[in-house]
């Protein structure tokens, strides 16, 4: 049941909207003899594991026939449904209540041939008319019996503990619950534990029951969110530099348009679009600029242009040069099978495929170089889409893309106008690409340690050249000749700038070219790719033994850095950054150089301010408060980050004792939730384990791991109330759940930056 269900009231046309619904459902799932046995009960609730489905299965049903009736489904989710916190305690109380001298095969077997299931009488009589089978209940529980629990709530919850942590886990439970030392927990005892988490208390769920809720209508504005004033807030620089696009080319048009208007309409159609073309193409070129953008980054006008989207951006312009093109061509076609019709000298073809002198272009091959444009925009956007791009033919959106060295020749030849609006940005694309072929000729670059990680997760370490100067969050492309030749793909760039001897890369695979690296650092020639910290020397010696092996696969080639949203993170009154998954990567940096930078500001007479450590202005760094948040799916996920999280909050520790400068929130997405009954008792022992030893089971650090997903009302409504200055959320993931983070940050004012590529 979802938050509503945890309310004890319904009026009586959404009680009969609901039994209306429960009948609908049962009758789907229990078929012609109207019963639901385990497997359907089973199969209905979609459950990972099944021992909290045969124990639900048990306590619905009553008469112990080994099918649970609509009847029997009904009375047990009303108690649920329409009955109080102590009703669901009891529930609750019978689930974990086994028999706690059987074994768990024993245990297994019984509840699935039924052979030992018996009716019982309510642990009180409260609820005399409203039954729900003890079932293989004693009254109290013993630790063999919440060992048994325990340790299948770790397996729904997807965590791996080793048999003696869940011995902790057990024992710091127990030990809380069992008040008066008789070795059982009564259901008082159990309650009055309970009362000591009021954030389980509140919102008490049962997911047996939650597959019988209808849906809530979904939520509605009275305004569309495009059109609501904090998404204008949120968005400005954005929907400014859109509607300014947006009415040049109108004025473009308009000129192009006016100037041809004595030749025809479909003339002044063609020479309008035209007109807008010339920006565009060049526009395209400008949008690229990665040096540029990244040196943009530093300035004002970074704070009025939408630098940040400028991927995006490229992408919105190469469809609107498609579909300029595709209206230019159509309406020179047109006024050709005009021309045509009234001449009768020549066909529509002689003045299509045929250099005719006075039709433009260079020598009169308008209409023959403007078709071979049209061919290869099309080519070009066909396969730039993403399910070629992300599906293992990242060399077909390569070569197909290299045409634009063939599209801007065309264009020179096709338009007598269109070198005066290419001339600035061909320059700078020019001179880009010579610097990049400088970076990659001047020698490769060793790859001084590999390390593979958990969750196929691939760690180079890299030379850093002498010069190389980057911002934290900043990334790099990077060409591995031995994996592929010709393909550069974007990293971003994982240790901190104040490391100067190496480059960190956290490399997550995902796609054709990361496994190809993941696997081929698992080849067995290779040296033990364990994660072991080495000395200088050390990484020289194998460095040198590497180049013995051979050249080849040692090398490596990198193109950058380039800046990111992340460079505003410094600059920042309170920043939130959010990870997840890979995700993370960007923050490693960033994460390290914010605590090197609060280390030097430590660092002051707080009289005179006087530092004795090199300065640092205030403007680069004006940060008052950093949260930060880790989403990942189970507990693998965490492992290879873990080692430099522990550092941080080492660090933090030393030097503000309360840790408010940084703090940190990890969420685990497959545990279940705090207010979900089958693991409630599971997190109250990691709860009560983790302040007993001060530090989490899951992930060793001694932030706690919070089950689920956020829940960003109540995460972002926190910072709200702290009160330390504009809040800038930085998140790097999926799609998906930023549409999601930037809903609600318009809804706290927050401005919201996205990592993009």
């Amino acid at each position: 049941l979802g938050g509503a269900a945890g309310s004890c009231t319904m009026s009586v046309a959404e009680d009969a909207e609901w039994l209306q619904w429960v009948t609908k459902q049962f009758g789907n799932i229990a078929g012609d003899d109207k019963e639901i046995d385990l497997e359907e009960f089973k199969t209905a609730l979609q459950v990972k594991e099944s021992f909290f489905a045969e124990r639900f299965f048990t306590l619905f049903d009553t008469d112990g026939s080994g099918t649970v009736s609509l009847e029997e489904l009904l009375k047990a989710l009303s108690l649920l449904v329409h009955g109080n916190e102590m009703d669901k305690l009891r529930f609750l109380f019978q689930v974990y209540d086994v028999d706690g001298k059987m074994t768990k095969n024993r245990l297994i077997c019984n509840f699935l041939t039924k052979a030992l299931i018996f009716k019982a009488a309510w642990l009180s009589t409260e609820h005399p008319s409203v039954g729900i089978t003890v079932g293989l209940c004693s009254g109290s529980i013993d630790p063999d019996e919440l060992r048994v629990v325990l340790g299948w709530c770790l397996r729904e919850s997807a965590i791996a503990l080793p048999e003696e942590r869940l011995a902790d886990l057990t024992l710091a439970l127990f030990e809380a619950a069992d008040k008066d030392r008789s070795g059982s927990i009564t259901f008082e005892e159990l309650k009055e534990e309970l009362e000591g988490f009021p954030e389980v208390m509140e919102n008490l769920t049962i997911s047996a029951a939650s597959w019988l809720k209808p849906p809530l209508p979904p939520a509605r504005s009275s305004w569309p969110r495009h059109l609501t004033r904090d998404y204008w807030r949120n968005h400005r620089c954005k929907l400014t530099c859109l509607g300014s696009y947006a009415g040049l080319n109108l004025l473009l048009f308009a000129l192009g348009a006016l100037w041809h208007a004595g030749l025809g309409e479909w003339v002044a159609v063609a020479r309008g679009c035209g007109q807008c073309l010339n920006f565009n193409c060049a526009l395209l070129a400008v949008l690229m600029l990665r040096r540029c953008l990244t040196w943009l980054r530093s300035t004002p006008i970074a704070k009025v242009l939408p630098l940040d989207q400028h991927v995006v951006f490229h992408q919105l312009v190469g469809y609107v040069v498609l579909v300029l093109a595709a209206v230019h061509t159509g309406a020179h076609v047109a006024n050709f099978s005009r021309l045509a019709q009234q001449d009768g000298c020549h066909s529509l073809a002689e003045y299509l495929l045929q250099a005719r002198p006075g039709v433009g272009g260079l020598g009169g091959t308008a209409s023959q170089t403007g078709l071979a444009l049209q061919a290869l925009l099309a080519t070009m956007l066909a396969f730039s889409s993403p399910c070629v791009r992300r599906r293992g033919h990242f060399e077909v959106f390569y070569w197909t893309h290299l045409s634009y060295i063939f599209i801007w020749t065309l264009l020179i030849l096709h338009g007598p106008h269109f070198w005066k609006w290419f001339v600035v940005p061909g320059c700078l694309f020019v001179m880009e690409k010579v610097l990049g072929l400088a970076w990659r000729r001047a020698g490769g670059l060793h790859i001084v340690e590999v390390n593979l990680l958990p969750s196929k997760v691939t760690h180079l370490v890299i030379e850093r050249p002498q010069f190389f100067r980057y911002k934290p969050g900043d990334y790099v492309y990077l060409n591995i000749p031995a994996i592929a030749s010709y393909e550069w793909h974007p990293f971003t760039i994982s240790s901190a700038p104040e490391q100067q001897e190496t480059l960190w890369l956290h490399i997550r695979s995902l796609g054709q070219w990361t496994n190809k690296l993941y696997e081929y650092f698992q080849q067995p020639e290779f040296p033990n790719p364990e994660l072991k910290p080495l000395s200088r020397s050390l990484r020289k010696k194998r460095c040198q033994h590497w180049a013995q092996v051979g050249e080849d696969w040692a090398q490596c080639y990198i193109d950058g850095p380039y800046g990111t949203p992340t460079r505003r993170i410094f600059t920042s009154e309170h920043a939130v950054l959010i990870g997840a998954g890979i995700g993370i990567t960007p923050f490693a940096s960033i994460l390290q150089s914010i605590m090197h930078r609060y280390r030097q500001r430590k660092q002051r007479c707080p009289s005179c301010h006087y530092s004795w450590c090199k300065d640092l202005r205030d403007e680069e760094m004006t940060l008052r408060k950093v949260d930060f948040i880790w989403i990942n799916r189970d507990q693998k996920h965490f492992e290879w980050f873990i080692s430099l999280l522990t550092k941080l909050e080492m660090e933090q520790a030393e030097q503000e004792p309360e840790g408010r400068f940084l703090e940190m929130h990890m969420y685990m997405t497959s545990a279940l939730s705090k207010n979900d009954m089958k693991a409630i008792g599971l997190q109250m022992a990691l709860d009560l384990l983790a302040t007993k030893e001060q530090r989490d089971s899951i992930t060793g650090l001694q932030t706690r791991t919070q089950p689920g997903r956020p829940d960003w009302i109540k995460v972002f409504g926190k910072v709200a109330e702290e009160k330390r200055g504009k809040v800038q959320v930085f998140f790097c993931g999926s799609p998906a759940l930023a549409k999601v983070i930037r809903v609600h940050c318009e809804r706290f004012g927050f401005r919201f930056f996205k990592e993009n590529f």
